[in-house]
């Protein structure tokens, strides 16, 4: 199993029919993964839990992984919508 060290060689975004998950920042600073189809996701204290658990959803294929361009901001459609956030 690779190392989350390679996690630092995430492209940024790049639109790729091979990716399955993007990883950046909410207009709040947290960070979000979400998978393109939308089925699994969240938001997360920081970049490296944002990988680590992308990582561990695609079976640690580092091509299936993007991070967002700076500027760009995510969005996690639960805290979108105003559900309760879990602390």
């Amino acid at each position: 199993m690779p190392s989350l060290q390679s996690a630092s060689a995430i492209e940024p975004l790049q639109r790729q029919g091979s990716t399955r998950f993007t990883i950046g920042q909410d207009r709040n600073g947290r960070w979000v993964v979400q998978d393109r189809k939308g089925l699994v996701g969240g938001v997360f204290i920081s970049e490296h839990a944002a990988r680590h658990f992308a990582a561990d959803e695609c079976d640690h294929k580092p091509e299936q992984i993007c991070r967002a361009a700076d500027g760009i901001v995510l969005q996690f459609g639960a805290l979108e919508r105003g559900e309760k956030e879990i602390h």
